[in-house]
């Protein structure tokens, strides 16, 4: 009866320091770190829906809009876009209205194009848009 008791005594003995140094050589896991930053095609549009909080590039959600196609876009970008529009863009499109009111052009008419009327539209548009 001895015998058997000494086995388990023995094996008990063993056991605990086996355990411990197992417990010792691993370490607890740690939560990987999510990074607060986007990056990539759709940076903008993570951090403009709130799942990141800014770009690679610094951009944070109260930089961001969206445009009227529904792209995520600067604002300030945008500022200078409609500037620039305004300042150009705008003043040759009334030019080209304009034209085609003075001319009678019903319809589609490329300006500039290879017929005659195309060609008078754009010189009357050019005349319009640096008057």
């Amino acid at each position: 009866m001895a015998l058997p008791m000494k086995k388990t005594v023995m094996k008990k003995a063993m056991k605990a320091p086996m355990k411990a140094k197992a417990m010792k050589s691993m370490k607890a896991m740690k939560k990987k770190a999510v990074s607060k930053i986007a990056r990539g095609k759709l940076a903008k549009m993570v951090v403009f829906k709130g799942r990141k909080e800014k770009t690679s590039t610094g951009l944070q959600k109260a930089h961001l809009m969206k445009n009227k196609r529904g792209k995520v876009v600067t604002k300030k970008q945008h500022a200078i876009g409609a500037a620039l529009f305004k300042k150009t863009g705008q003043r040759w499109l009334e030019a080209c209205m304009t034209a085609r009111k003075e001319l009678g052009v019903k319809g589609f008419c490329a300006i500039g194009g290879k017929s005659a009327q195309g060609k008078a539209l754009y010189a009357k548009a050019k005349s319009l848009y640096a008057a």
